[in-house]
């Protein structure tokens, strides 16, 4: 949370939000809060949900040492418990290439977005890589933590995913325009300017970053 990763990440996600404006801000699959923490220490209102009870408790955590309050809650990215037009913002970092119905997921983002919000989504094309292999990653990396066994569970899980077949962020764009979502930028050198250092935390697949307006 004090890393330069932090800053940089933080950085990059201030690019595309209005000036000065506090904002109620869904980070969906937030994980541990890395996202939702950062944006409530901004100042935004910031719910984080995650499909992994674990993950909310750890988020919980991680939120009460950063002395900041965003709410955290158990729920399915594809199935929002939330009223429509909820959210000025909906974001999501690498989610969607998990996703068994990734269709049906930005079709809920939108449900909950504001007319004139803004779905802010980072990933990558995972399914065209192996993350079993590891030769590429600096001795310290988190992967060599797991083990080989589920990094190659991963692996399988992967082959029975649609969205691993798909050519994205291609897919994506034409799934958004579908779905409602106009004004759309893209940015493919996301990870030149985040992940610098070989580090634990390096992510050796290049990511993407979609960002869409829901129309009015």
């Amino acid at each position: 949370m004090k890393s330069a990763l932090a800053e940089r990440w933080i950085k990059e996600i201030k690019k595309q939000l209005p000036d000065g404006k506090k904002l109620k801000i869904l980070d969906v699959g937030c994980g541990s809060g890395f996202f939702s923490i950062l944006l409530a220490k901004e100042g935004h209102q910031v719910v984080g949900t995650d499909l992994t009870p674990e993950m909310v408790v750890n988020a919980k955590k991680l939120a009460k040492e950063e002395q900041v309050e965003p709410t955290f809650l158990v729920m399915d990215a594809e199935k929002l418990e939330f009223e429509d037009a909820s959210f000025d913002m909906v974001i999501s970092r690498n989610l969607t290439w998990t996703l068994p119905h990734a269709e049906e997921a930005y079709q809920e983002w939108k449900r909950v977005l504001k007319p004139g919000g803004i779905l802010l989504n980072f990933d990558a094309n995972y399914g065209n890589d192996d993350c079993s292999d590891t030769s590429g990653l600096p001795k310290n990396h988190a992967h060599y933590t797991v083990g080989d066994e589920l990094l190659q569970e991963c692996e399988e899980i992967k082959k029975q995913l649609p969205i691993s077949s798909y050519a994205r962020p291609a897919w994506d764009l034409n799934v958004l325009g579908k779905a409602g979502f106009s004004k759309f930028g893209i940015d493919l050198e996301i990870s030149s300017r985040i992940y610098i250092e070989k580090d634990e935390f390096y992510n050796p697949t290049p990511l993407f970053m979609l960002c869409s307006r829901k129309k009015n």
